[in-house]
């Protein structure tokens, strides 16, 4: 393909080198005099290990020139990769101007133009980025509308400072946003040669990635290098913990647990958090981080109960109790303390969780609900259809598979407040549907 690369920056000066290595024609465009001159001449205007080679080779093979001029640049090529800067701005969001400015040049040079021209963002941009700001500015410039003779991508990268170039070609992945219907076969072919999967996902979603993967290496540091300090001052190697906790593929070091939803609980993690938090405490260690953890979570129940709340003082019915489906263990379960709320405020609750019957609490376990709903036997019914007759407003906390048909065949009329991101709710007609994080 014939491919202009907006932006000879780090991510802009790899794509470059990396796509002419897939056998394409590449032009790179800047407003910056040297880094178009240095490029020109088969330099790297970039410190990156094999990105030298790359550059060198590509302009020798002529598959990579370098231009200061737009309209040329566009009118050459079939496809445009925006990979400018994103700066953060002084309130801490993204600074988009460069964005627009490039997507402005972009958009006039399309409108001279004949045949079709794709347009694909690699610069990290917020969520709402393609649908609030640049495809309406890409249509006003250029006078098409997406999808006739013009297109519109997200590809965000996900690029390491150090090892860019492996990273292009053997990713994890290959992400790509775009329209409803399109299967961005233009991209599919562009990276055909690259070994990996591709997913296509809404605009929004494909921009959100880039945003929460780096949060999430951001809280991965946070935590090992808290973790480690606390764990160092009681004598702990805390490399060696952390390789050995990294060894557990199963719940440690895999996609477990990273799926939004309702807060967490139960007999070990909020027992075991306190206690590890109490270990820096008698070493006057500060860990501020962790000691989030806690009111983050308790804010997830708030946000439950001001959903449900929003509605007025109406019947409620509360689906699950223990922290967890196919468990009777009420310790710590934050339905146990949405319940207790929701109660201390005067709504009128009924609950249903087959797996909990109160004459079989024992021990801690019973010790625990009788000190936080006494009287929780009264609020507790044997089936859905009981839980939904006397109620305007279902929370569905866990259900049991087999009570799903019950479920969903009697919510006709209801408010649904859905905490565990039932898919078949989601398209139930007959409801007021309100998801946690969906």
């Amino acid at each position: 393909m014939r491919i202009s690369v907006f932006g000879i920056g780090y991510v802009g000066v790899v794509s470059c080198g990396c796509l002419a290595e897939l056998g394409h024609e590449v032009i790179g465009v800047d407003v910056a005099a040297q880094k178009i001159a240095m490029l020109a001449a088969g330099r790297s205007p970039i410190v990156e290990e094999m990105i030298d080679a790359l550059i060198a080779d590509a302009v020798h093979r002529g598959r990579l020139t370098a231009t200061d001029n737009a309209v040329d640049a566009v009118t050459r090529t079939d496809v445009s990769f925006i990979s400018v800067g994103t700066p953060s701005a002084a309130n801490g969001s993204l600074a988009l101007g460069a964005v627009d400015a490039v997507v402005g040049q972009i958009g006039r040079a399309i409108r001279d133009k004949k045949g079709p021209h794709t347009v694909v963002m690699r610069s990290t941009v917020p969520p709402g980025t393609a649908e609030d700001r640049v495809i309406p500015l890409l249509e006003r410039e250029s006078g098409r509308v997406l999808g006739d003779q013009l297109r519109y991508y997200s590809n965000p990268e996900f690029l390491r400072e150090g090892s860019s170039v492996r990273d292009f070609r053997a990713p994890p992945f290959t992400l790509i946003g775009a329209p409803p219907d399109d299967s961005a076969d233009v991209l599919r072919e562009l990276y055909g040669p690259i070994d990996a999967p591709l997913h296509v996902a809404p605009y929004r979603v494909a921009e959100s990635v880039k945003h929460i993967s780096n949060v999430y290496h951001a809280v991965k540091l946070a935590f090992a290098n808290e973790a480690g300090q606390i764990l160092a001052s009681y004598g702990v190697d805390a490399r060696e913990a952390f390789r050995l906790l990294c060894e557990d593929k199963v719940l440690n070091v895999s996609s477990a647990y990273l799926q939004p939803g309702f807060a967490f609980g139960g007999s070990c993690l909020p027992k075991d958090l306190r206690s590890f938090l109490s270990l820096a405490d008698a070493h006057n260690l500060s860990a501020p981080f962790l000691k989030q953890l806690l009111p983050a979570n308790q804010a997830i129940i708030d946000r439950a109960y001001d959903a449900i709340t929003r509605h007025g003082r109406l019947p409620i019915s509360l689906f699950g109790l223990a922290f967890k489906q196919g468990t009777d263990d009420l310790r710590e379960s934050p339905f146990v303390l949405l319940a207790e709320r929701l109660l201390g405020r005067g709504y009128d609750l009924r609950i249903y969780d087959r797996f909990v019957q109160v004459a079989r609490l024992i021990g801690a376990n019973r010790t625990y609900i009788d000190k936080e709903i006494p009287h929780l036997e009264r609020l507790m019914v044997i089936s859905p259809e009981a839980a939904l007759s006397s109620c305007r407003i279902a929370v569905i906390g866990h259900v049991a598979p087999e009570d799903r048909p019950s479920l969903l065949a009697g919510l006709a009329g209801h408010i649904v407040i859905d905490l565990a991101g039932m898919a078949a709710l989601r398209t139930l007609p007959g409801i007021t549907y309100e998801g946690l994080c969906w």
